[in-house]
This record gives structure tokens, C-alpha cells and sequence, in this order.
């Protein structure tokens, strides 16, 4: 029995023992472990805990809420011709055969800014459409009117006739700051009412766009773009760009990429430039640029030490317009702009962007330093024609030969020089009568009848006011696509 009772106590004794020794070892193991590896990530698992700051977080969903029904789907059509196996005479000889064009189809997205029907687009959405139709977010249908277009900062204004719609505020784009959360809201690919989500990763890009695809020359684009890696595909041209309180603060315009789709960056006109490009359209019916007439370059390291520049800030002034707005205001070269009123500008596409804000006439308070010295020069703004005063939209004029059936433009100085022109007529309105007839287009511009020059509206009437016979209209679009039309009068 003793033999019994001892045998239990030893083995009680050794398994309190091992109980003993598995503690202390796994104590040990686990102790070596975390000293082992001082640098762990702080990882823990993704299961939802009440305790975080989702208080902190930004709201997309108020912000894509406020947003999402003022932004529109616009669809167009462009139609083109094949004129290069085009003989005019056989249309003049046989009767005026009528060609069927090819029908191409767009699409992309605008910004309703009022309730009362105003929308905000790029202008290469609509550019050369014969008809454009907007497509509300609850589904209703429109057609839309051209207010107007400034290719040099890449928007339209359209208008719809409709009351009571939902609209985005203007936010300030001067106040978005890299980093800040924005979404893009718009309809890729088709895909109507996407919203997606990024940060501002830059402002006051120059990308070089507006020039790389300008049609016969652009004259000064502006291009200070915001970037975002908000993803933005084809179809989300004149989409929104808008803040977290769901305020409008650009409008979006390109991406970068290399196959046509999203690959990390996207482009968007600051707000601020919408806003005057769509108050000049509103009021004049033609953007009024102002300009400071100053030649500008930024400044780097290289460039501050063979100029024996101190600061690595501002805007070089490598040359002046003569009588222009700078050179009266006493600005020299050499000087280096900071400031444009309240707004520091650290590159030239900021200060253009800047600059562009204003109107013809406006004063404006430069900051520059010279001399090692800040000073503030008031500059009275110019427009185009280096002159004060705003510039007045082109008259559109009725010709009396009512069997061509159109309204004739007059070309301005600005429209001779972005096509490379000395004069031309342009089809403001095409209505029905004999140049409908004979398959042209509106905005098609003419500049010679039967191989002779047009310049205004005058020569039109003078040379086809009693004309008889077969006629020969040469000429081009606002694509640079040149054409020639043969039809009887």
C-alpha cells in the first residue's frame, strides 16, 4: 500500500514539474519572439471597433450626394465628309447629288451651375457637333444651345430649357490645398453618375494640352491645372471635380496615359477660371482675356545663379509688350513677380492663371522683387488688341441672297490668326436654301468664291447677289479640314 501511495505522489509530483517547466519555456519562447523582432508593423486585425475616429474621416457620401444629380451626361453628334475624292464640278454639272456624311457619336459629362439650366463642359466635348443632347441623372432628356466656347482654357457654356435643377456651388480653388480629399464625378465609358475618390496631388500644372491639340494654333491657353489621382477615364470630360462639402472646385479635363485610360493622374481646370470664362459667356458672349504684357520664365537653381537670383521663388520677367500693361505700369526686366494681389505664384502657369481671373481694365496689385527688394506695382490690364475696354462679340450678319440660306460671321483678328488666314467669311447659321443643298456644314468658313478672295460679309453679297449659273465656293472648317463645294444659282 506504502508502495502504491508513493508511486501516486512521485508522478503527481513529476507532472507538477512538467506543468511547471512548459509554463516557464513557453514564457521564455514568447519573451524571445518579441525581442527578436523590435521593428513589427503595428498590423492588427480588420474587424470593425467603435472605439476608432470615424468622426475624422471625410464625408464622400454627403459630398457625393450634393453632387451627383448636377452632373449630366451630354452626348453629340459630329458629322464629317470625305471631301477628298470630292469633285465639285460633277455636283455643278449633274444636278447636285446630295452625299450622305459620316455620322460619329460623343459623349461626356457637364456641370449644371444654375437652376435654371446652365451647364459647364469642356469645349473638346462639343467641338464641331451638330447636335448635342444632355441627359439629366433622373433620366430626362435635352437639347442643348451653345452659349458660347473658349478654347483657350478648354470650356463651353451650354444652356437647357428647364427650371427648378439641381445645381453645385462654386467652391474656391485658390483655397484647395495638395493633399485635400476631392471627388470626381461623371460618366466613363457610358457609365452614368460614377463617383470616385482622391487627393489633390499638385496644382498649377502645365501639361500642354490645350496647344498640343489646338486646331490651326491656339493664341494664349491657359493651363494651371489641379491634379488629383481621383480616376478619370474617357467619357468624364467636363465631369466635376468637387471638395469633400461637395462645393465645385474644377472641372475635369484630361488624364495622364499612355494606352487612353485611367493610370494614376488626372487634370482639372481650377474653378476660379470657370467662373470667369462663364460670367464673360453669360454677359459679352465672348471671353474677355485680360493681359498683363509681360514675357515670363520660371526660375530654377541653374537659371538663379546665372541671373544671381537669391531666392528660388516668383516668376522671371525675361520681356515686356511695348505699351503694354506692365511696361506702362513701370514693371522691368529682370524684376520677379511673387504675388498678383493676395495670391503667391511660384510659376508661370500660376501666374497666368492668376492673371486670368481678371477682366480688360481691371487694376491689379503685382508683387515683385527687384533689387533684392519686395515692392508693389498697380497694373491697369489690357486686352488682346493691347487697348482698355472689353472686346465685342462678332455680329452675325443676315445676307440678303436668301436662296443660300445662312448667316454669315465676320472673322476677328484672333479667328484669322489661330487658322493661318488673311480673310474669310464663316457660316454662323445654316438654315434651308442652296449651301445646305450642296452638303456644307455650319461653321464651315469660306474664303473665295469662283477663285475669288472673301473678306466680310460685303464681298459675299456683291458676288452672288445677281449671280447666275454654276457657282465654286472654296474654303475650310474650325478643324482645319479644307473643302470645296460646286452648286447652280
Amino acid at each position: 500500500m506504502k508502495k502504491v501511495i508513493s508511486s501516486l505522489f512521485v508522478g503527481a509530483l513529476g507532472g507538477a514539474f512538467a506543468l511547471a517547466g512548459n509554463y516557464y519555456f513557453d514564457q521564455q519562447s514568447s519573451s524571445q519572439v518579441t525581442s527578436y523582432n523590435p521593428y513589427a508593423a503595428p498590423v492588427q486585425l480588420t474587424n470593425y471597433s467603435g472605439l476608432t475616429t470615424a468622426a475624422n474621416a471625410p464625408d464622400f457620401v454627403a459630398s457625393a450626394e450634393k453632387s451627383v444629380n448636377s452632373v449630366v451626361h451630354i452626348k453629340t453628334i459630329v458629322e464629317q465628309k470625305n471631301n477628298l475624292a470630292y469633285d465639285p464640278f460633277q455636283d455643278w454639272l449633274f444636278g447636285g447629288r446630295q452625299r450622305q456624311p459620316n455620322m460619329m457619336q460623343g459623349s461626356g459629362s457637364g456641370v449644371i451651375i444654375s437652376q435654371d439650366g446652365y451647364i459647364v463642359t469642356n469645349n473638346h466635348v462639343i467641338n464641331d457637333a451638330t447636335k448635342i443632347e444632355v441627359v439629366l441623372n433622373d433620366r430626362r432628356t435635352y437639347s442643348a444651345e451653345v452659349i458660347g466656347t473658349d478654347p483657350n482654357t478648354d470650356l463651353a457654356l451650354l444652356h437647357i430649357k428647364e427650371k427648378e435643377l439641381p445645381f453645385v456651388n462654386y467652391g474656391n480653388s485658390d483655397d484647395v490645398k495638395v493633399g485635400e480629399w476631392v471627388l470626381a464625378v461623371g460618366n466613363p465609358f457610358n457609365l452614368n453618375s460614377t463617383v470616385t475618390a482622391g487627393i489633390v496631388s499638385a496644382k498649377g500644372r502645365n501639361i500642354n494640352i490645350l496647344e498640343h491639340n489646338a486646331q490651326g494654333g491656339n493664341l494664349a491657353p491657359i493651363e494651371s491645372f489641379i491634379q488629383t489621382d481621383a480616376a478619370v477615364n474617357p467619357g468624364n470630360s467636363g465631369g466635376a471635380l468637387v471638395s469633400t462639402s461637395g462645393d465645385l472646385v474644377g472641372i475635369n479635363t484630361a488624364i495622364a496615359s499612355n494606352n487612353g485610360s485611367y493610370q494614376g493622374y488626372s487634370f482639372a481646370i481650377p474653378v476660379n477660371i470657370v467662373k470667369k470664362v462663364v460670367s464673360d459667356l453669360i454677359e459679352y458672349g465672348t471671353v474677355q482675356r485680360a493681359f498683363i504684357g509681360l514675357s515670363i520664365q520660371d526660375i530654377d537653381s541653374k537659371f538663379a545663379e546665372e541671373k544671381r537670383i537669391k531666392q528660388l521663388k516668383g516668376v522671371y520677367i525675361n520681356g515686356l509688350t511695348q505699351n503694354g500693361a506692365g511696361e506702362e505700369a513701370g514693371i522691368k526686366i529682370g524684376d520677379v513677380v511673387t504675388k498678383i494681389e493676395n495670391v503667391t505664384v511660384k510659376s508661370t502657369s500660376e501666374l497666368l492663371e492668376q492673371v486670368g481671373k481678371f477682366r480688360p481694365s481691371d487694376k491689379i496689385n503685382v508683387t515683385l522683387i527687384r533689387a533684392e527688394k519686395e515692392i508693389i506695382v498697380p497694373v491697369v490690364l489690357k486686352n488682346k488688341e493691347n487697348s482698355l475696354g472689353v472686346i465685342k462679340k462678332p455680329e452675325v450678319v443676315r445676307t440678303s441672297v436668301n436662296s443660300l440660306g445662312a448667316e454669315f460671321e465676320e472673322l476677328n483678328t484672333e479667328d484669322l490668326t489661330k487658322f493661318n488666314i488673311n480673310g474669310g467669311v464663316k457660316i454662323a447659321k445654316m438654315l434651308p436654301g442652296k449651301l445646305a443643298n450642296a452638303g456644307i456644314k455650319e461653321g464651315f468658313i469660306i474664303t473665295s468664291v469662283d477663285k475669288k478672295k472673301i473678306t466680310n460679309v460685303k464681298d459675299i453679297q456683291l458676288m452672288l447677289e445677281n449671280k447666275s449659273g454654276g457657282v465654286l465656293i472654296e474654303g475650310m472648317y474650325p478643324n482645319g479640314m479644307r473643302a470645296y463645294y460646286g452648286f447652280g444659282l
